[in-house]
């Protein structure tokens, strides 16, 4: 176990990827040392001007220094980081953030550009030197390469001086494999510190998260009602035009055209709801069901032979849209749930709109022992729809009865 724990570095591949990446910060390095080594001809040469060789210098020190603050280089760092380093980091927010936190990210940015460039000099200096080296003194011995010792001037060598070389060349090598490794691994440690989401990115993350779960689940709210809806009503139609089917043709024929409607208005839904997920705001502005088409839906319900009473009050048709769609998924919801636990029971259905509110309230007999238990999904999408529009709901057995009111604030409209 030790063994392999010692090895494990030097033949990992982990190990090499990260080397790679580093390489790839000599390899960003490399125009920094040429220009370097550039200026400093320059201010050694006698005929060149000094004041000019600084000015010279200082532009190119200004250009040198725009390359680690630059937003496109943070993105390629991350990426590169992610693939090579095996580092978890999330993307750059497309869009920009506000000054403070910008700074922020930049600088810590340029320190990662600036660690990736000092840690990949090193790395390549380990290369060319020490490993080339090593590699010259196991060729001696091996006899490759007779002549490749002779500038070091070390001078005549026995076979076992040429031994002891070998030995130390094989030892360099796995020291500079060790060193890669610690670099590659100390790379991995302050990639997430210095490319890591700042607070302001990890805020935007969570507040596109909890949209993205709040439109998931008005679509399961959707789906839930108005699919959940066809089927129960279907369900109850068809069962009863199977029992009077002999004793009732024209009841038969017309609980099957229901479910032809009932079909047809599904359908229509879903192509609805399946559009808000292939285009998004486009779909969003499709119109959905109102209030003012709960005919069609009373006259649904009441095809599964359940008296549907309704009583409306108030200009339904000037409520806004949004507070009218969701009074109608309500509503909806109330019927289906009222068919699915208490089956063929009269139910009183009265809406109310006036004084800046719309009040829906529904009520059905209890037919069981007990009523139905509040942990429905249907009764908490009703309540999140309630919620969402600031308005308040109750329902529960009151006196014989399976009461839902919902009282929805109309955004000062009546």
């Amino acid at each position: 176990m030790r063994i392999r724990v010692l090895v494990g570095p030097l033949v990992s591949g982990t190990t090499y990827r990260r080397g790679v990446h580093l390489l790839l910060g000599a390899v960003l390095l490399l125009p920094y040392v040429l220009v370097g080594a550039a200026f400093a001809q320059l201010l050694t040469a006698p005929q060149m001007p000094l004041q000019l060789t600084l000015l010279v210098l200082a532009v190119a020190l200004v250009v040198a220094a725009v390359p680690p603050f630059l937003r496109g280089t943070r993105a390629l760092e991350i990426v590169a980081a992610r693939s090579l380093l095996g580092v978890c980091l999330p993307d750059p927010p497309a869009t920009a953030e506000p000054v403070r936190e910008a700074g922020d990210t930049r600088l810590r940015a340029a320190l990662w550009f600036t660690l990736h460039l000092t840690i990949g000099g090193l790395v390549a200096a380990l290369l060319l030197v020490p490993l080339t080296t090593a590699v010259l003194f196991i060729g001696q011995h091996l006899g490759i390469g007779g002549e490749s010792l002779a500038g070091l001037r070390l001078g005549p060598l026995d076979e076992h001086d040429s031994g002891w070389l070998a030995l130390l060349g094989a030892v360099m090598i796995v020291c500079v494999g060790y060193a890669v490794a610690g670099l590659g691994a100390l790379a991995a440690i302050m990639a997430p510190v210095l490319l890591g989401p700042s607070p302001a990115e990890r805020i935007a993350a969570l507040e596109a998260r909890a949209v993205r779960l709040a439109e998931r689940n008005r679509l399961a709210r959707e789906l839930h009602d108005s699919i959940g809806h066809a089927l129960t009503v279907t369900t109850l139609q068809a069962a009863a035009a199977r029992e009077v089917l002999d004793d009732d043709p024209a009841f038969a024929r017309r609980a099957l055209a229901a479910i032809e409607d009932t079909g047809r208005a599904a359908a229509d839904d879903l192509d609805r709801l399946l559009g808000m997920l292939r285009d998004g705001e486009a779909a969003e502005r499709a119109p959905g069901h109102r209030l003012a088409d709960l005919d069609g839906l009373m006259t649904h319900a009441r095809g599964t032979g359940v008296e549907v009473s309704a009583e409306i009050e108030g200009p339904v048709d000037d409520l806004p849209a949004t507070v009218s769609r969701e009074g109608y998924r309500i509503v909806q919801e109330s019927l289906t749930n009222a068919l699915r636990h208490a089956g063929r029971v009269p139910v009183a259905v009265r809406i109310t709109v006036g004084g800046h509110l719309l009040v829906i309230d529904v009520a059905n007999p209890v037919t069981r022992p007990e009523p139905p238990r509040e942990g429905g999904r249907g009764l908490e999408g009703m309540r999140e729809r309630v919620r969402l529009l600031g308005g308040t709901m109750t329902a529960g057995p009151e006196i014989g009865q399976w009461r839902v009111t919902v009282r929805l604030p109309t955004g000062g409209r009546s």
